[in-house]
């Protein structure tokens, strides 16, 4: 029974303490929600990455997403957790990656591919997308819209840039070569339409989704 208990509690203590952590640059260091939001987004996605390795059934998983959706939903709704929603757009970016962690760790349990098909598409949504928006901000040359939603060449490009490397160094890790040129390009091509496409936050989940896909078809 402790197997089954503590891990999720452990896990639950280090995403709270994480928003904690943003609340507390927000409130007290006056960092910008902007960069509050990135530090939560690139912490979650890496704390995500334990899922495989500490839990062993979906329930764990569903217990831990579906609780975290129900706090930011209400973070929503009564205007907690600023370091998170004080943005000036709206975006479903954070109450969708609860969503897709857990769809996440279902593929992983079904599919005969190893830990690749969950610690790609996260660590792709981590590191890439918030360099992207970094690279965008800073310079943003070769401005674009997509469905009323802004983006930049150079922010595509550096998220392309990135997705390449955490692809290369991801399968190199797993040796996961089998599939060879066609996987370390494709998935890094589509992972950044996908974020071009993805308004709103949804690349969130366009994002993740279309890598696993890739993963699973190729």
């Amino acid at each position: 029974m402790k197997e089954i208990i503590i891990p999720p509690l452990i896990l639950a203590c280090c995403f709270l303490a994480l928003f904690g952590l943003a609340e507390l640059l927000y409130h007290f260091g006056k960092v910008r929600a902007e960069w509050t939001r990135k530090i939560v987004h690139m912490g979650t996605g890496l704390l995500t990455l334990l899922f495989p390795v500490v839990l062993v059934s979906h329930w764990q998983v569903l217990f831990l997403c579906a609780s975290f959706l129900v706090i930011l939903l209400a973070s929503l709704k009564f205007g907690w957790l600023p370091s998170i929603n004080a943005i000036d757009r709206f975006s479903y970016g954070s109450i969708l990656f609860p969503m897709i962690v857990y769809a996440l760790f279902g593929v992983f349990q079904m599919a005969d591919r190893g830990l690749i098909v969950f610690y790609l598409p996260i660590l792709i949504l981590a590191i890439c997308d918030p360099i992207a928006a970094l690279v965008g901000k800073r310079f943003p040359v070769g401005k674009y819209r997509v469905m009323g939603g802004g983006k930049s060449a150079a922010g595509s490009l550096a998220f392309f840039a990135s997705a390449l490397l955490v692809t290369a160094v991801t399968v190199s890790t797993f040796n996961d070569v089998h599939s060879g040129t066609l996987l370390l390009v494709l998935v890094p091509a589509v992972a950044t339409l996908a974020e071009a496409l993805g308004v709103k936050g949804m690349d969130n989940f366009t994002i993740p989704a279309t890598v696993v896909t890739t993963l699973c078809l190729i």
